[in-house]
């Protein structure tokens, strides 16, 4: 197939599949058929597989790191990868919740202002 069926069919745009390409998470497939490149199926998996992983939060480097390893038995290399995003993801999780409880408080406490005051979130942005 060529690259805008293959774009559409993965979902993605051609441009981000050139991307990938410049970054090594595609393979830029031979010219047959004259100069236009075919991709064959296993370019729709792979590109779903790019934007799973990346849904998951892998960065592109990591996807790399994770194409990699999927040639072969890398079961344990992959869970450790798996295991350090999921680490990254708790404590993003719980600054999270920090935030979100911080933000809570300055909401209450406007709602809660007297008229002629400033602002409570204001003056509590100013100061901390």
């Amino acid at each position: 197939m060529k690259i805008g069926e293959l774009a559409t069919q993965a979902d993605v745009h051609v441009e981000t599949i050139r991307y990938y390409q410049r970054l090594g998470l595609m393979p830029n497939p031979p010219r047959r058929h004259g100069s236009v490149r075919r991709y064959d199926p296993a370019a729709v998996e792979r590109l779903r597989f790019i934007k799973r992983a990346q849904a998951l939060g892998f960065s592109l480097e990591e996807v790399k790191l994770l194409l990699e390893l999927s040639v072969g038995e890398h079961c344990a290399e992959t869970r450790i990868l798996a295991e350090r995003k999921l680490g990254l993801v708790a404590k993003k999780i719980t600054d999270l919740r920090r935030l979100e409880a911080a933000l809570r408080r300055l909401v209450r406490a406007c709602g809660s202002g007297r008229a002629g005051r400033g602002c409570p979130i204001i003056e509590d942005l100013c100061h901390p």
